[in-house]
């Protein structure tokens, strides 16, 4: 069945790319990037297409502060999949960002992506609203510990725990029946672990809000790469861009929230326009 929301015709990639590029000819811009972005890397998004046909409700920050159940659940999940979403390398994309950067286009990247794929290409001094998987954090007494140190101490809690399962946008995977998991505590103090991201129904810390503002306080231009714009985590920076009249350019597979307030959309594949965009402009 066709989605309405899709456009019937393919899409002008080489026309969207010349009017992206001579939109940011000679302004420097901040990325803000979302789950959209790593789907070519294989990590399912949200919102995107093919969404509706895997509804989920991922974990509340409250539920997982507050319930056990909820924690096993969680844990249960990530153990089984966060070895395919570990293994998830840098796309075409991201590559492509690393190289504005390195070519002097591109003056900052926020993401909303926890998966650490913009570090691994070369990007520098990126700013992760949400945080990233690769490290827990103890609610008790703070200590970290990284997400494969935790991983191998999940697998020795649960040698017979395995399942053939389908990866999730956190890192997570589509699990039901969670009951005998055993979930490990924080090797300090005993104390609660905790992915260091921040989950629906948390704050994103407001240093790391001021940070990101700053970055596109300073750019000349905002692109939004791979992401519908839905949660206000990521919106406020378009809102921001809007108010302080640069333009705002809008990458994504289907319609988002930030569209009445850009300057240009762009509804391609990224790692079919951001390549482009580097040839374009040069890096």
């Amino acid at each position: 069945m066709t989605d309405p929301a899709r456009p019937l015709d393919p899409p002008d990639v080489p026309g969207l790319v010349a009017a992206l590029a001579r939109l940011l000819d000679g302004r420097p811009f901040v990325a803000l990037t979302g789950a959209g972005c790593s789907t070519e890397s294989g990590i399912p998004d949200y919102r995107g297409p093919g969404t509706r046909e895997r509804a989920r409700n991922p974990v509340q920050y409250r539920a997982f502060v507050g319930e056990p159940a909820a924690r096993q659940r969680y844990w249960a999940r990530s153990m089984l999949g966060w070895p395919r979403f570990s293994a998830a390398r840098p796309n075409a994309g991201h590559h492509a960002l690393a190289a504005l950067q390195r070519a002097g286009h591109l003056t900052g990247l926020v993401t909303q992506n926890v998966d650490r794929l913009h570090h691994a290409a070369g990007n520098t001094d990126v700013i992760e609203l949400h945080g990233a998987l690769a490290e827990v954090v103890c609610l008790a007494c703070g200590a970290l510990e990284p997400r494969d140190a935790l991983q191998a101490r999940l697998t020795l809690l649960n040698p017979r725990w395995d399942a053939d399962v389908e990866l999730a946008p956190d890192g997570d995977a589509e699990l039901t029946a969670v009951e005998g998991f055993r979930v490990a505590d924080c090797l300090a103090c005993g104390g609660v672990l905790k992915p260091r991201v921040v989950f629906f129904g948390e704050n994103v810390p407001r240093p790391t809000v001021d940070a990101a503002f700053a970055q596109v306080d300073a750019a000349e231009a905002l692109v939004v790469i791979g992401t519908s714009l839905t949660v206000y985590s990521g919106y406020r920076f378009v809102r921001r861009a809007a108010e302080r009249g640069i333009p705002v350019a809008i990458c994504n597979l289907g319609p988002t929230r930030g569209d009445a307030l850009a300057t240009l959309t762009v509804d391609a594949p990224l790692g079919a326009v951001l390549p482009g965009l580097v040839a374009a402009l040069g890096g």
